[in-house]
Formats: C-alpha cells, sequence, structure tokens
C-alpha cells in the first residue's frame, strides 16, 4: 500500500484566521476610554493609528486584553475561516500546522496556549499541529498563509511560497494574495494540485 505524501499547510491564527484587530478594537476602546467608533479600521502593523501611546503603548494594551480580557479566547473568526479549513482538512494530503506568536507576554504562556486551544476547539478548526514560534520558517510547510508584513517578506526571502491574507497592513506587497476565504480556498487547492502532478 502506498503511503499518502502530505502537504503541509502552514497557517498563521491572528489576522488570518481569528480577527485580531476586530477583536482587540473594543478592547482597545474600554482601555483608552473612547468609543469604538473613534478608532479607525484602516490600521498599519503596531496599531499606531489608535494612539495608544498615550495610555502606556501597545504591549500595556496586549498584556490588559490577554490577561483581563481573555482576547485569545474571544475573538471573532476571520468570515469562512473555520468553515474553509474544514473542507481542506477532508483533502487527504493536506495537513493543517498553526503557526502562531503568542506566546508574547512573559510568565502567561499556560494561559495564552490555553485560551487558544480553547478557541480552535469552540469554532471547530482543524489542525494536525499547533506551534507557537516566532520564527514561522523554523517549522516547515509546502505554503503559507499569513498577513504580518515582517512575516511575509521573511518567509519570501528563505524561497518559502507564501499567501498574503489582505489587509490594511500589507496591500502593499505582491501577490499571491487573497481578500477572502473564498479566494484563499482556491489558491490552495490550485497549489495542492501543481504539488500532486509535480511529484508523481
Amino acid at each position: 500500500m502506498t503511503a499518502i505524501r502530505h502537504f503541509v499547510l502552514g497557517v498563521d491564527l491572528d489576522g488570518v484566521v481569528a480577527d485580531f484587530a476586530g477583536g482587540l478594537k473594543p478592547v482597545a476602546a474600554e482601555w483608552l476610554g473612547v468609543a469604538d467608533t473613534a478608532l479607525t479600521d484602516e490600521i498599519s502593523y503596531g496599531f499606531g493609528e489608535w494612539g495608544l501611546d498615550a495610555a502606556g503603548g501597545y504591549d500595556a494594551l496586549h498584556r490588559f486584553a490577554v490577561k483581563e480580557r481573555e482576547l485569545f479566547a474571544r475573538l471573532p473568526p476571520i468570515k469562512g475561516a473555520p468553515a474553509a479549513l474544514r473542507r481542506l482538512d477532508t483533502i487527504p494530503e493536506i495537513r493543517i500546522r498553526i503557526i502562531t506568536h503568542r506566546l508574547y507576554i512573559h510568565w502567561f504562556h499556560k494561559e495564552a496556549i490555553r485560551q487558544t486551544t480553547d478557541w480552535l476547539e469552540r469554532y471547530g478548526i482543524p489542525y494536525w499541529d499547533l506551534c507557537f514560534m516566532r520564527d514561522k520558517a523554523a517549522v516547515g510547510a509546502d505554503l503559507y498563509l499569513e498577513d504580518s508584513p515582517e512575516n511575509i517578506r521573511a518567509l519570501r526571502a528563505g524561497g518559502h511560497e507564501t499567501i498574503v491574507v489582505r489587509n490594511s497592513t500589507n496591500r502593499d506587497l505582491p501577490a499571491p494574495g487573497a481578500e477572502s476565504w473564498d479566494e484563499i480556498e482556491t489558491l490552495i487547492r490550485e497549489r495542492v494540485a501543481t504539488w500532486r502532478t509535480s511529484t508523481l
């Protein structure tokens, strides 16, 4: 019996599967003492547009959001992401490897991991591996889904094929990229089909 060859899909979590900016926005409004509507959705990486420096900066907000508001457990999913990943998981060759850099707060790793796994189960998101790493390339994947401009540039510079999950932080980066999970799923299926023929 011939063993099935695996196509590893490296999936970032925040900004790709979980709506990090959308979930953080009401917490940031609370932190700053302003209405949600006062905070723009057209943000750059680091949320400089929200004026966080006046209240201790991004790190202070992040710590408050994760520790006091359980941010990682309460984020809304990106529209279409859970269902698309469930469909992709039915393709025998695909192995979904979630790669996230959520161990951001010192001495709070256990809670960050708990919130993350609870969230993945709550939304029925399938995965074979769950990796908490900053250096995404060190994990290894045949194709990456990523939204961070810094990570995308680093992955591509290392020769790793990466789909840009489009948002206001990365619209200047070259294709391949996708605005929705319908587009992402199509690109993945096309890439897997090419991979199948190239490895025969």
